[in-house]
């Protein structure tokens, strides 16, 4: 297995300590070197998909991903809100170990010819680390010390570069300062704490109403299926949990969902994003669609064609802005418009001068395929991290593997909160074609979310925590379909406490 080079068994002195972890700096060989190197950069839905699947026991796997787990993203919605809790949501990366080398680490730089990686650690520096690296400029980091640390290097005889993409921010002054983003489940924690912060500051006596109601504002930018589900699962704590425990504040809250779209919902089927419009109009969640943010501030935003927003809280979702890593990325080929990097159809990446670099391949949102673009989604980056998987599974037992990637659209789902969902099948490319909505739709949706989460723990802890938040038992179909909403919201409710 690999890992960096430890010169002693037992640890010195801390001066001679000091001195041999920076002479390991050098080194990324193990003893043991009869396998090929596979080196994973990333822990999102492309990375983990290839750390689960492939052979660990023919290739040497190290993983590299500044955070430790996999986030399930679709239920980061339902964790904000206290519907999950948030360790259904992740999936720790150690669960691979031994047989799987994991530092928690960013890339910060790839060099093809020689096969190395400069690499920084993602964790706090240690006392005797006087070097940093500078943090990079107009991004979002994923962890809390940027720049920090010692650098150290790591080779590879095969790369999957699948670091994912951050959230587009279209460079809005105070939205990285005064924005929530949705990404992860620090994200979602750090929402469900500012949710019940605002009733309990609205509970205060010494507030107005006018304030109460500003405070209780929760703005949402942002009309995909991310933004769209979270307005779904707020409006259900408020008018469930909130309802019941401050009664008073819950008449004063109001949702806003904003997008510069003309519709939400842009990549369903136009029927659906209707029906989606129409329920929200219905549960009182007002939608501004063609409406521009133009800069955010603290308890407030200002928006082009209304001014002066107040709110209490503002999540924003507007897609996504390429990884630092790859905007460093300068001998490959990216699209012009995402700086996304091409590959060809079985993935590998494209130097500038046109040739295949055949042992570096690139998934997830990180990458396009050059001659077939796909919308940036789990379901891709899942398809084409198992796609890949199969071929290094073949490669190191020396077959061929020349079939191209085939993406296979399963469809699109989106939660609108009262247990009614959409379901678009459109174009899907096999299986019964069509479109759904309502409680069928919501069915489809749970089944489809239960049989995506991974692990074993998840497959019990999600069903249960659905069942656990059921306000009532509808029919015989509701009890058997739904094993998965019923006893926490109606015996124990959502959580309220902040912690």
């Amino acid at each position: 297995m690999h890992a960096i080079q430890r010169h002693v068994q037992r640890w010195p002195p801390v001066n001679h300590r000091v001195r041999s972890m920076r002479a390991t700096q050098l080194f990324s060989t193990s003893a043991s070197r009869d396998k090929q190197r596979l080196v994973v950069l990333g822990s999102g839905w492309g990375g983990y998909q290839v750390l689960r699947t492939v052979d660990k026991k023919r290739w040497d796997v190290t993983v590299l991903s500044p955070t430790n787990a996999f986030n399930f993203t679709p239920l980061l919605a339902s964790c904000a809100v206290g519907t999950l809790e948030f360790r259904c949501a992740v999936e720790p990366v150690r669960r691979y170990s031994p047989q799987v080398t994991a530092y928690q680490a960013w890339c910060d730089a790839i060099d093809f010819k020689e096969k190395t990686l400069t690499c920084m650690p993602a964790t706090p520096p240690l006392s005797f680390e006087k070097s940093s690296a500078p943090p990079v400029e107009k991004t979002i980091t994923e962890t809390k010390f940027p720049g920090t640390g010692t650098p150290f290097t790591l080779k590879y005889d095969k790369l999957v570069i699948a670091v994912g993409a951050y959230s587009q921010t279209f460079n809005v002054p105070g939205v990285k300062e005064y924005a929530h983003f949705l990404k992860d489940v620090r994200d979602a924690r750090s929402i469900r704490t500012r949710i019940l912060e605002c009733f309990e500051q609205a509970n205060q006596p010494i507030l107005s109403d006018v304030q109460r109601r500003n405070l209780l504002h929760f703005c949402i930018v942002g009309g995909g299926p991310t933004g769209v589900e979270f307005a779904a699962e707020l409006h259900d704590l408020l008018h469930a949990e909130i309802a019941e425990h401050y009664p008073g504040l819950a008449r004063m809250s109001k949702i806003t969902l904003y997008d510069v779209a003309p519709h939400i919902l842009g990549t369903f089927d136009r029927s659906l994003s209707t029906y989606a419009e129409e329920k929200f109009r219905r549960d009182g969640i007002d939608i501004k669609t063609k409406h521009h943010v133009e800069r955010a501030e603290r308890d407030k935003m200002i928006v082009k064609e209304q001014g002066e927003v107040p709110f209490g809280l503002l999540v924003w979702s507007t897609g996504l802005a390429p990884n630092p890593l790859i905007q460093t990325i300068q001998s490959l080929q990216k699209h012009e418009k995402t700086q996304s990097l091409l590959t060809d159809e079985h993935l590998n990446v494209i130097m500038q001068d046109g040739k295949v670099v055949p042992d570096v391949w690139a998934i997830g949102d990180a990458a396009i395929i050059k001659t077939d673009i796909l919308p940036a989604t789990a379901q891709v980056a899942n398809q084409k991290a198992n796609y890949l998987a199969r071929k290094l599974n073949r490669i190191v037992r020396g077959k061929e593997h020349d079939k191209p990637f085939e993406f296979h659209n399963q469809g699109s789902l989106a939660y609108l909160g009262d247990w009614k969902a959409i379901y678009d099948r459109s174009n899907a490319d096999s299986g019964i074609k069509g479109r759904e909505t309502g409680r069928l739709a919501w069915l489809l949706w749970r089944s489809a979310y239960f049989t995506m989460t991974l692990s074993l723990r998840n497959k019990i802890l999600v069903p249960t925590y659905w069942f656990l938040n059921c306000t009532s038992l509808v029919g015989f179909w509701f009890v058997v379909c739904r094993t998965a909403l019923m006893i926490k919201i109606g015996i124990f409710g959502r959580d309220l406490s902040r912690f």
